[in-house]
């Protein structure tokens, strides 16, 4: 199974998915065109993940703003990372990260942390 590595533009997100490691992560904006094909590549990887996965695995989202498209595939994101904890072979964590200010990324966090049955960690970061 293959890293994945995407580099972060002004409209999406950077996307680290390291299989060895276990660790998942999305970072900066995601404004994308077409989020559902860009973040399709995502959700196949998690699919093939869910059949190997490490017995920790840590997502880290560390995101200053998305779209309401991108909050619809980040669900999905999320609901797959629920279905591979309940599957067993992973322990999942999410780690939130939001800026000190920012109480509309906090709140997303704790929308998204209300719906999904995986241990949330909101981090607080500093400007």
């Amino acid at each position: 199974m293959d890293k994945i590595n995407i580099e972060g533009t002004p409209k999406t997100p950077a996307i680290k998915l390291d299989p060895e490691a276990g660790i998942i992560e999305i970072s900066g904006r995601s404004i994308p065109e077409n989020s559902i094909e860009f973040y399709k590549p995502v959700m196949d990887w998690l699919n093939e993940y869910a059949e190997n996965a490490k017995s920790e695995t840590a997502v880290n989202i560390i995101l200053e703003y998305f779209n309401t498209s991108s909050s619809k595939c980040i669900l999905d994101v999320f609901k797959k990372i629920e279905g591979i904890q309940k599957s067993g072979s992973s322990e999942m964590i999410i780690n939130w990260h939001y800026e000190e200010d920012d109480e509309d990324m906090l709140e997303a966090g704790e929308d998204y942390e209300s719906i999904i049955d995986v241990q949330f960690k909101m981090i607080e970061m500093e400007e």
